[in-house]
């Protein structure tokens, strides 16, 4: 099982890192698969070398109790995405992820669904259930608008319960902004506004087009919705109970 955070300001205890939200889910993961405690005072010594020289860090735990902490940089052309979006495509049922509610190592379905949209020039997948539902895409959380509301796949119908998809809700709650958990349906999927996906990583990408075999979807891009996520990453700590995952 692992966990990917992005590391602001060098820092593990900066509110918008969220060190102790990846450390609970690893560690609800552990409970429920019964695997052993790792030394976490060992977990928390090599991310904080490592955050010295790499903003995203990725902590992965073992059945028999090891630990493998490493670091890497952020995506190229990050902020362009984030700018301008990016366009997905709809892939085969058939690529459901394994253990939903889990983080666990097994992201074969999830590399063979990217890999499958990336034909139609596509940078993401968006995985669906047998009855054509968006769920997720291949690495993040999905986000709607329209009618001035925000929707979000619900938990219940087979996602990972992303720290970042967390902290939104938290937030939009404390806010008193509406949001929907429902299930995207192929109806709903056509009326929204707006899209993005959301990761500890990536913050928030807009999702421009989405590419699926009755046609393709567009959205906008440059909503000024957006604006109001964004403004999160700017907020200090003890601004809010939780900031963006």
């Amino acid at each position: 099982m692992f966990t990917t955070l992005r590391v602001y300001q060098n820092s593990l205890d900066s509110s918008l890192t969220n060190w102790q939200a990846h450390c609970d889910r690893l560690n609800s993961s552990l409970q429920a698969f019964a695997w052993p405690q790792p030394d976490w005072n060992r977990i928390r010594k090599g991310a904080q070398i490592l955050c010295e020289s790499f903003p995203v860090l990725r902590i992965a735990l073992f059945p028999d109790g090891r630990e493998w902490i490493i670091g890497r940089n952020l995506p190229q052309n990050l902020a362009e995405k984030q700018q301008h979006g990016v366009k997905c495509a709809v892939a085969q049922s058939e690529f459901s992820r394994n253990l939903p509610s889990h983080k666990t190592g097994n992201y074969l379905s999830a590399w063979l669904a990217k890999a499958s949209v990336q034909t139609l020039a596509a940078e993401e997948g968006i995985l669906v259930d047998v009855a054509g539902n968006w769920l997720e895409t291949t690495t993040g959380n999905l986000w709607g608008w329209r009618d001035g509301c925000w929707w979000t796949p619900p938990e219940y119908v087979g996602i990972l319960p992303g720290i970042m998809r967390a902290q939104i809700l938290n937030w939009l709650q404390t806010q008193q902004i509406q949001v929907r958990e429902e299930p995207w349906t192929p109806q709903l999927v056509t009326q929204f506004e707006a899209i993005a996906y959301t990761n500890s990583v990536v913050e928030i990408i807009p999702i421009h087009t989405v590419e699926q075999t009755s046609g393709s979807l567009q959205y906008n891009p440059y909503h000024a919705i957006f604006q109001e996520i964004r403004r999160l990453f700017s907020m200090t700590a003890g601004s809010f109970c939780y900031t963006l995952r």
